[in-house]
This record gives structure tokens, sequence and C-alpha cells, in this order.
């Protein structure tokens, strides 16, 4: 026997074997454009920039959130014939208050350098590797004697 209960805003419904059995007649509730809990995307069907988007990973919260708004913001809404070009100023406010948490917003060159020197020493790895294994090579030439 199938039932439901509610449970704060939560409805649990328990349905049988035979309740499974039989065609689904639910109807479906086409998506509602205006529901906050909807993901949207990054910019919403009013055009405006989505502050919650996952895409934006974090980067509109945080020390730097409000800077991150305003340059792309700016950036957002240009209608300059070059995008942006206005943006100069607050994408540098952005980028200044990026360099003071760097822990939070690593810098380019700091991430290029730390997997050069991880790929470094994975090839200074595979050096030794494979000097071994040209010594094992020119040992196994070595035992072939022509006939």
């Amino acid at each position: 026997m199938s039932y439901c209960k509610q449970e704060g805003k939560d409805r649990i419904i328990f349905v049988t074997k035979e309740d499974h059995e039989t065609p689904s007649n639910a109807e479906l509730i086409a998506d509602d454009p205006d529901d906050p809990y909807e993901e949207q995307g990054l910019i919403l069907p009013s055009g405006e920039i989505n502050w919650n988007c996952p895409c934006l990973g974090g980067m509109a919260s945080g020390p730097c959130g409000s800077q991150f708004k305003e340059a792309f913001s700016c950036f957002h809404y240009s209608k300059e014939e070059v995008k942006g070009s206005e943006c100069i100023e607050q994408f540098r406010t952005m980028q200044e208050c990026m360099q003071r948490y760097p822990d939070l917003y690593p810098q380019e060159e700091d991430k290029e350098s730390s997997s050069q020197a991880e790929s470094g020493s994975a090839a200074a790895d595979s050096s030794g590797l494979l000097s071994e294994s040209d010594s094992a090579i020119e040992v196994s030439s070595d035992s072939q004697t022509p006939s």
C-alpha cells in the first residue's frame, strides 16, 4: 500500500511494486524562469548577470568579490567598439585586490612554475629509468653472438 508523508517542506512518497507496474500519469510543470533556485547559467533571461552561477567559481564572493563584480559588470554592459576597453581601471583594481590574497587567487606564473617544477622532477626521474633501460639493452645486445 502506497502512502505519502510530509516532513517540513519535503513530501515523501512510499510506493509499492504494483504502483511501479502501471505507467505514470504525473503532469510535468514547465520550468519557472524566475525561480531563484533554478540553474540559469551566467546571463539570466532578463540580460542581468547571475552572480550565483557556479561557472564563476566563487569569484563574485570572497575578499575581491565587489571588485570582480564591478569589472565584470563593466565588461558585460560595455557598448564600446572594443568591448570592455573602458573597464581597464576596474580590472586593474580587481587584479591589485587579488594580488593581496595570493593563497586564494594564485597568479598564472605561480601555477606555471609549480607545474614546470613537477614536470621537471618527473623528467629527472624518468631520465634515470631511460639510462637503466639503455644499459639493459646494451647488455642484452652484447650477450647475443652471431652463430
